[in-house]
Protein backbone atom coordinates (compact mmCIF):
# COMPACT_ATOMS: atom_id res chain seq x y z
CA UNK A 1 0.00 0.00 0.00
CA UNK A 2 1.34 3.77 -0.26
CA UNK A 3 2.91 5.04 2.30
CA UNK A 4 0.91 7.02 5.16
CA UNK A 5 1.55 10.09 5.17
CA UNK A 6 2.28 11.33 9.25
CA UNK A 7 1.39 15.15 10.16
CA UNK A 8 3.28 16.19 13.50
CA UNK A 9 0.40 19.16 14.22
CA UNK A 10 2.67 21.41 16.25
CA UNK A 11 -0.19 24.02 15.55
CA UNK A 12 0.80 26.99 18.77
CA UNK A 13 2.60 24.48 20.90
CA UNK A 14 5.90 26.35 20.44
CA UNK A 15 3.73 29.37 23.31
CA UNK A 16 5.43 31.65 20.52
CA UNK A 17 9.26 30.80 21.13
CA UNK A 18 11.20 30.02 18.25
CA UNK A 19 13.35 27.74 20.12
CA UNK A 20 10.57 25.89 21.89
CA UNK A 21 9.42 25.55 17.63
CA UNK A 22 12.79 23.83 16.55
CA UNK A 23 12.89 21.92 19.31
CA UNK A 24 9.48 20.24 18.56
CA UNK A 25 10.51 19.89 14.80
CA UNK A 26 13.85 18.09 16.18
CA UNK A 27 12.00 15.32 18.26
CA UNK A 28 8.86 15.25 15.76
CA UNK A 29 11.90 14.21 13.11
CA UNK A 30 12.93 11.61 15.46
CA UNK A 31 9.49 10.38 16.13
CA UNK A 32 9.39 9.49 12.39
CA UNK A 33 6.83 12.11 11.17
CA UNK A 34 6.82 13.03 7.60
CA UNK A 35 5.75 16.71 7.87
CA UNK A 36 5.30 19.24 10.52
CA UNK A 37 2.51 21.14 10.73
CA UNK A 38 2.22 24.86 12.31
CA UNK A 39 -1.14 27.58 11.97
CA UNK A 40 -0.75 30.60 10.32
CA UNK A 41 -3.11 33.70 10.83
CA UNK A 42 -3.71 37.22 12.07
CA UNK A 43 -4.82 37.65 15.29
CA UNK A 44 -7.28 40.42 14.27
CA UNK A 45 -8.21 39.02 10.87
CA UNK A 46 -9.46 35.73 13.14
CA UNK A 47 -11.87 36.50 16.25
CA UNK A 48 -12.93 39.93 17.67
CA UNK A 49 -12.02 41.19 20.30
CA UNK A 50 -14.46 40.11 22.79
CA UNK A 51 -14.50 36.45 21.33
CA UNK A 52 -15.05 33.96 23.83
CA UNK A 53 -12.65 30.89 24.29
CA UNK A 54 -13.69 27.21 23.95
CA UNK A 55 -13.71 25.53 27.47
CA UNK A 56 -10.51 23.43 26.61
CA UNK A 57 -8.92 26.73 26.44
CA UNK A 58 -9.99 28.33 29.22
CA UNK A 59 -7.80 26.11 31.72
CA UNK A 60 -4.33 26.89 33.27
CA UNK A 61 -2.74 29.99 34.45
CA UNK A 62 -3.64 31.95 31.14
CA UNK A 63 -7.50 31.07 31.83
CA UNK A 64 -8.71 34.99 32.24
CA UNK A 65 -6.74 35.77 29.05
CA UNK A 66 -8.70 36.65 25.80
CA UNK A 67 -8.84 34.53 22.79
CA UNK A 68 -7.76 37.63 21.15
CA UNK A 69 -5.01 38.68 23.07
CA UNK A 70 -3.92 34.36 23.32
CA UNK A 71 -3.57 34.07 19.64
CA UNK A 72 -2.16 37.58 19.02
CA UNK A 73 0.66 36.36 21.49
CA UNK A 74 0.97 32.44 19.21
CA UNK A 75 1.18 34.35 16.50
CA UNK A 76 4.17 33.83 14.16
CA UNK A 77 5.23 36.10 12.09
CA UNK A 78 6.76 36.48 8.53
CA UNK A 79 10.03 35.85 10.01
CA UNK A 80 9.40 33.17 12.36
CA UNK A 81 7.89 31.22 8.99
CA UNK A 82 10.52 31.54 6.92
CA UNK A 83 12.59 30.64 10.03
CA UNK A 84 10.66 27.03 10.16
CA UNK A 85 10.46 26.43 6.59
CA UNK A 86 14.55 26.89 6.24
CA UNK A 87 14.93 25.05 9.77
CA UNK A 88 12.51 22.10 8.34
CA UNK A 89 14.43 22.03 5.00
CA UNK A 90 17.70 21.18 6.94
CA UNK A 91 15.72 18.56 8.62
CA UNK A 92 14.75 17.21 5.76
CA UNK A 93 11.21 17.25 7.14
CA UNK A 94 8.04 18.82 5.12
CA UNK A 95 6.72 22.22 6.48
CA UNK A 96 3.07 22.66 6.55
CA UNK A 97 0.84 25.38 7.94
CA UNK A 98 -2.76 25.78 8.27
CA UNK A 99 -4.13 29.46 7.05
CA UNK A 100 -6.90 30.65 8.92
CA UNK A 101 -7.14 34.07 6.89
CA UNK A 102 -6.85 35.05 2.97
CA UNK A 103 -3.67 36.72 3.62
CA UNK A 104 -2.05 33.80 5.64
CA UNK A 105 -2.89 31.96 2.36
CA UNK A 106 -0.88 34.14 -0.29
CA UNK A 107 1.99 34.45 2.37
CA UNK A 108 1.89 30.78 2.50
CA UNK A 109 1.89 30.38 -1.29
CA UNK A 110 4.41 32.86 -2.21
CA UNK A 111 6.63 31.12 0.94
CA UNK A 112 6.31 28.16 -1.40
CA UNK A 113 4.64 25.17 0.93
CA UNK A 114 3.75 22.48 -1.26
CA UNK A 115 0.34 21.01 0.44
CA UNK A 116 -2.31 23.47 2.40
CA UNK A 117 -4.64 22.37 5.08
CA UNK A 118 -8.12 23.32 5.69
CA UNK A 119 -9.07 22.87 9.54
CA UNK A 120 -12.54 21.97 10.26
CA UNK A 121 -13.15 25.55 11.78
CA UNK A 122 -12.92 27.29 7.89
CA UNK A 123 -14.55 24.75 5.74
CA UNK A 124 -18.25 26.44 5.63
CA UNK A 125 -15.91 29.81 5.00
CA UNK A 126 -15.92 29.56 1.48
CA UNK A 127 -14.17 32.74 0.57
CA UNK A 128 -10.96 30.74 2.28
CA UNK A 129 -11.52 27.78 0.95
CA UNK A 130 -11.93 29.03 -2.79
CA UNK A 131 -8.78 31.27 -1.78
CA UNK A 132 -6.69 28.52 -1.12
CA UNK A 133 -8.10 25.99 -3.91
CA UNK A 134 -7.29 28.92 -6.42
CA UNK A 135 -3.20 28.16 -5.70
CA UNK A 136 -4.04 25.26 -7.27
CA UNK A 137 -1.91 23.05 -4.81
CA UNK A 138 -2.57 19.52 -3.19
CA UNK A 139 -5.16 20.21 -0.32
CA UNK A 140 -6.01 17.81 2.84
CA UNK A 141 -9.24 18.82 4.24
CA UNK A 142 -10.35 18.13 7.62
CA UNK A 143 -14.21 17.85 8.40
CA UNK A 144 -14.74 17.80 12.14
CA UNK A 145 -18.20 19.59 12.99
CA UNK A 146 -19.68 18.67 9.57
CA UNK A 147 -22.15 16.22 7.40
CA UNK A 148 -21.73 14.76 4.32
CA UNK A 149 -23.39 17.92 2.47
CA UNK A 150 -21.33 20.38 4.22
CA UNK A 151 -18.57 18.23 2.90
CA UNK A 152 -20.30 17.65 -0.23
CA UNK A 153 -20.33 21.81 -1.04
CA UNK A 154 -16.91 22.42 0.28
CA UNK A 155 -15.59 20.02 -2.12
CA UNK A 156 -17.73 21.92 -5.11
CA UNK A 157 -16.39 24.94 -4.14
CA UNK A 158 -12.71 23.83 -4.64
CA UNK A 159 -13.53 22.01 -8.09
CA UNK A 160 -14.97 25.07 -9.55
CA UNK A 161 -11.61 26.30 -8.66
CA UNK A 162 -9.87 23.20 -10.67
CA UNK A 163 -12.10 23.23 -13.58
CA UNK A 164 -10.32 22.74 -16.71
CA UNK A 165 -7.41 21.82 -14.83
CA UNK A 166 -5.86 18.35 -16.81
CA UNK A 167 -3.98 17.14 -13.85
CA UNK A 168 -5.85 18.26 -11.13
CA UNK A 169 -3.91 18.31 -7.51
CA UNK A 170 -4.29 15.67 -4.82
CA UNK A 171 -7.12 16.28 -2.52
CA UNK A 172 -7.80 14.50 1.16
CA UNK A 173 -10.44 14.19 3.84
CA UNK A 174 -9.34 13.86 7.22
CA UNK A 175 -12.62 12.48 9.11
CA UNK A 176 -12.43 14.18 12.85
CA UNK A 177 -13.89 15.20 15.73
CA UNK A 178 -13.19 18.58 16.88
CA UNK A 179 -12.83 18.31 20.47
CA UNK A 180 -9.45 18.69 22.94
CA UNK A 181 -8.83 16.14 23.60
CA UNK A 182 -11.79 13.69 22.02
CA UNK A 183 -13.14 11.10 23.71
CA UNK A 184 -12.61 7.37 22.36
CA UNK A 185 -16.58 6.78 22.08
CA UNK A 186 -17.30 10.07 20.24
CA UNK A 187 -14.70 8.82 17.11
CA UNK A 188 -16.84 6.75 14.72
CA UNK A 189 -13.64 5.43 13.33
CA UNK A 190 -15.26 3.60 10.18
CA UNK A 191 -16.38 7.31 8.80
CA UNK A 192 -12.85 6.90 7.47
CA UNK A 193 -14.04 4.24 5.16
CA UNK A 194 -17.51 6.36 5.03
CA UNK A 195 -15.50 9.57 2.99
CA UNK A 196 -13.29 7.32 0.95
CA UNK A 197 -16.56 5.41 -0.46
CA UNK A 198 -18.84 8.37 -0.59
CA UNK A 199 -16.62 10.51 -2.36
CA UNK A 200 -14.25 8.34 -3.89
CA UNK A 201 -11.09 10.52 -2.58
CA UNK A 202 -8.18 9.16 -0.21
CA UNK A 203 -8.93 9.59 3.48
CA UNK A 204 -7.36 9.87 6.80
CA UNK A 205 -8.01 10.84 10.56
CA UNK A 206 -6.78 14.23 12.36
CA UNK A 207 -6.79 12.49 15.88
CA UNK A 208 -7.38 14.37 18.83
CA UNK A 209 -7.32 11.79 21.64
CA UNK A 210 -5.35 10.63 23.70
CA UNK A 211 -4.74 7.20 22.68
CA UNK A 212 -2.56 5.81 19.70
CA UNK A 213 -4.66 3.04 19.12
CA UNK A 214 -7.36 5.05 16.72
CA UNK A 215 -4.80 6.46 14.88
CA UNK A 216 -3.09 2.83 14.09
CA UNK A 217 -6.44 0.83 13.59
CA UNK A 218 -7.53 4.29 11.23
CA UNK A 219 -5.22 2.87 8.87
CA UNK A 220 -6.39 -0.52 8.53
CA UNK A 221 -9.50 1.58 7.48
CA UNK A 222 -7.59 2.91 4.33
CA UNK A 223 -6.29 5.95 5.97
CA UNK A 224 -3.06 7.48 3.98
CA UNK A 225 -3.11 10.38 5.93
CA UNK A 226 -2.76 10.50 10.17
CA UNK A 227 -2.56 13.89 11.53
CA UNK A 228 -1.66 14.22 15.45
CA UNK A 229 -1.19 17.09 17.96
CA UNK A 230 2.35 16.96 18.71
CA UNK A 231 4.30 18.27 22.33
CA UNK A 232 7.01 18.28 24.14
CA UNK A 233 5.06 17.79 27.52
CA UNK A 234 1.23 17.13 28.29
CA UNK A 235 1.69 19.87 31.23
CA UNK A 236 3.05 22.95 29.58
CA UNK A 237 1.21 25.73 29.32
CA UNK A 238 -1.10 26.35 26.21
CA UNK A 239 -4.38 25.59 24.78
CA UNK A 240 -3.51 22.29 23.07
CA UNK A 241 -0.69 20.70 24.65
CA UNK A 242 -3.46 18.61 26.90
CA UNK A 243 -4.33 16.78 23.27
CA UNK A 244 -1.35 16.35 22.11
CA UNK A 245 1.07 13.21 22.05
CA UNK A 246 4.54 13.41 23.86
CA UNK A 247 7.71 12.41 22.06
CA UNK A 248 7.74 9.19 22.95
CA UNK A 249 4.54 7.99 22.54
CA UNK A 250 4.20 9.54 19.08
CA UNK A 251 6.81 7.81 18.00
CA UNK A 252 5.23 4.69 19.22
CA UNK A 253 2.56 5.41 17.15
CA UNK A 254 4.72 5.88 14.01
CA UNK A 255 6.26 2.71 14.35
CA UNK A 256 3.05 0.34 15.13
CA UNK A 257 1.49 2.94 11.32
CA UNK A 258 4.59 1.62 9.48
CA UNK A 259 3.91 -2.35 10.88
CA UNK A 260 0.30 -1.95 9.81
CA UNK A 261 1.28 -1.00 5.86
CA UNK A 262 3.48 -3.74 6.12
CA UNK A 263 1.32 -6.40 7.01
CA UNK A 264 -1.81 -5.25 4.76
CA UNK A 265 -0.26 -6.10 1.64
CA UNK A 266 -2.45 -6.69 -1.20
CA UNK A 267 -5.05 -8.29 -0.33
CA UNK A 268 -4.43 -11.66 -2.60
CA UNK A 269 -5.07 -14.77 -0.82
CA UNK A 270 -1.87 -17.23 -1.18
CA UNK A 271 0.82 -18.44 1.30
CA UNK A 272 3.54 -16.58 2.23
CA UNK A 273 6.93 -17.39 0.89
CA UNK A 274 8.26 -17.76 4.84
CA UNK A 275 5.54 -20.53 5.28
CA UNK A 276 6.95 -22.93 2.58
CA UNK A 277 9.34 -24.59 5.55
CA UNK A 278 6.56 -24.65 7.90
CA UNK A 279 3.45 -25.87 5.18
CA UNK A 280 5.84 -28.70 4.82
CA UNK A 281 6.07 -29.69 8.40
CA UNK A 282 2.74 -28.79 9.27
CA UNK A 283 0.76 -30.40 6.57
CA UNK A 284 0.50 -34.58 6.84
CA UNK A 285 0.84 -37.12 4.01
CA UNK A 286 -0.48 -40.89 3.36
CA UNK A 287 1.70 -43.02 5.51
CA UNK A 288 1.31 -47.03 5.91
CA UNK A 289 -0.41 -48.11 9.16
CA UNK A 290 0.92 -51.67 9.17
CA UNK A 291 3.58 -53.38 7.37
CA UNK A 292 2.38 -54.24 3.96
CA UNK A 293 3.84 -56.92 1.92
CA UNK A 294 4.15 -56.95 -2.31
CA UNK A 295 1.31 -58.45 -4.23
CA UNK A 296 -1.34 -56.92 -1.50
CA UNK A 297 -4.21 -54.45 -2.32
CA UNK A 298 -4.20 -51.45 -0.41
CA UNK A 299 -7.55 -50.74 1.80
CA UNK A 300 -8.26 -48.21 4.02
CA UNK A 301 -7.26 -49.49 6.90
CA UNK A 302 -4.01 -49.76 6.01
CA UNK A 303 -3.21 -46.21 5.88
CA UNK A 304 -3.12 -43.00 8.18
CA UNK A 305 -1.75 -39.61 7.98
CA UNK A 306 1.01 -37.64 9.66
CA UNK A 307 3.32 -35.26 9.02
CA UNK A 308 5.73 -34.32 7.45
CA UNK A 309 3.79 -33.32 3.89
CA UNK A 310 6.16 -34.30 1.95
CA UNK A 311 4.55 -37.11 0.84
CA UNK A 312 1.12 -37.56 -1.19
CA UNK A 313 -1.22 -35.83 0.54
CA UNK A 314 -4.33 -37.31 2.39
CA UNK A 315 -7.02 -35.80 -0.04
CA UNK A 316 -5.12 -38.07 -2.81
CA UNK A 317 -5.65 -41.15 -0.71
CA UNK A 318 -8.69 -42.38 -3.23
CA UNK A 319 -6.41 -42.67 -6.33
CA UNK A 320 -4.15 -45.51 -4.12
CA UNK A 321 -6.60 -47.51 -2.35
CA UNK A 322 -7.38 -50.92 -4.27
CA UNK A 323 -4.33 -50.95 -5.75
CA UNK A 324 -1.63 -53.60 -5.72
CA UNK A 325 1.75 -52.62 -3.68
CA UNK A 326 4.44 -53.82 -5.88
CA UNK A 327 7.26 -53.86 -3.06
CA UNK A 328 7.19 -54.34 0.56
CA UNK A 329 6.19 -51.19 2.57
CA UNK A 330 7.40 -50.53 6.16
CA UNK A 331 4.92 -49.25 8.95
CA UNK A 332 5.16 -45.79 9.57
CA UNK A 333 6.59 -45.02 6.03
CA UNK A 334 5.41 -42.59 3.93
CA UNK A 335 3.40 -44.65 0.92
CA UNK A 336 4.80 -43.56 -3.06
CA UNK A 337 2.48 -43.66 -5.74
CA UNK A 338 5.52 -45.63 -7.52
CA UNK A 339 4.89 -48.34 -5.34
CA UNK A 340 1.60 -49.94 -6.69
CA UNK A 341 0.49 -50.90 -10.10
CA UNK A 342 -1.89 -48.57 -12.23
CA UNK A 343 -4.83 -48.94 -12.30
CA UNK A 344 -6.36 -51.48 -15.37
CA UNK A 345 -2.75 -53.29 -14.87
CA UNK A 346 -2.08 -56.58 -13.24
CA UNK A 347 0.92 -57.96 -11.85
CA UNK A 348 2.36 -60.69 -13.92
Amino acid sequence: MKKVFIIAEIGVNHNGSMKLAKRLIDEAVRAGCDAVKFQSYKAENLVTPDAPKAKYQMKGAAASESQYNMLKRLELSAGDHRTLMDYCRKKKVEFMSTPFDEQSVDFLDKLGMKTFKISSGEITDRPLVSKIAAKKKPIILSTGMTDLGEIRTALGWIRREWKGMKKKPSLTLLHCVSNYPARVEDMNLSAVKTLKTVFGLPAGLSDHTLVTELSIASVALGAEVVERHFTLDRKMEGPDHKASLEPAQFRLMVDAIRNVEKALGDGVKRPASSETEIKIMARKSIVAARDISAGEVLKAKDIVFKRPGTGVPPEQAHRLLNRTAVENIKKDTLIKEKSFLKRGRKKR
